[in-house]
C-alpha cells in the first residue's frame, strides 16, 4: 500500500524525506509540505509513517485488503511503541490491528567497515560473518545429520 501525505497535517518537517530508503518522499518547494513523487516506486517499508511525528502520512489500500470507498489510518505511537492501523470501510464496519515498532535506532547499526575483517578459515564455513555472537546466542541451532536411507 503506498504512503501519501495529508497536507493539513505535514508541517514540512522532512523528517520523511530523511528516512525513505527509495528517495521518493519530497518537499513541495511553494507548498513547504511532503509528497510522494511515485507511488509506485514505495517499497512499503512504511518507515515514514513511522517517522512522521505529525502522522501526516496515510497508506492506499489495495483493493484485495480494503475494497473501494474505504479509509486506511496509520497512527505512530512512539511512546507505545507501536504502529495503529484502524480500516473503515463504506459500510461502516472498523477494523484496528497494532503492531510493534520493529525500526532500530537511527544511527545505531555499524557500518561494515566498523566489523573486523573475517579469518581465512571463517569463510569456508556456513555461518554469516559474526555468526552467532552478532544474534546474541551461543550456538545456532542445527538440524540433525541425515539418516542414510536403506534401498
Amino acid at each position: 500500500m503506498p504512503t501519501y501525505t495529508d497536507m493539513t497535517r505535514c508541517d514540512g518537517c522532512g523528517q520523511c524525506v530523511d528516512i525513505c530508503p527509495s528517495d521518493i518522499m519530497h518537499i513541495d518547494p511553494v507548498y513547504r509540505r511532503s509528497y510522494n513523487i511515485e507511488p509506485n516506486f514505495c517499497w512499503e517499508c512504511y518507515s515514514c509513517v513511522k517517522a512522521c511525528p505529525q502522522h501526516a502520512i496515510d497508506v492506499r489500500g489495495y483493493a484485495d485488503f480494503a475494497p473501494l470507498g474505504h479509509k486506511v489510518r496509520v497512527i505512530r505511537e512512539a511512546e507505545k511503541g507501536s504502529i495503529f492501523w484502524r480500516i473503515k470501510y463504506r459500510d461502516g464496519r472498523v477494523k484496528e490491528f497494532t503492531f510493534p515498532i520493529r525500526t532500530t535506532p537511527w544511527g545505531s547499526i555499524k557500518a561494515p567497515c566498523d566489523y573486523e575483517a573475517p579469518r581465512p578459515e571463517e569463510l569456508e564455513t556456513l555461518l554469516l560473518a559474526h555468526e552467532p555472537a552478532a544474534l546474541k546466542v551461543e550456538a545456532l541451532a542445527t538440524l540433525p545429520p541425515a539418516e542414510k536411507k536403506q534401498v
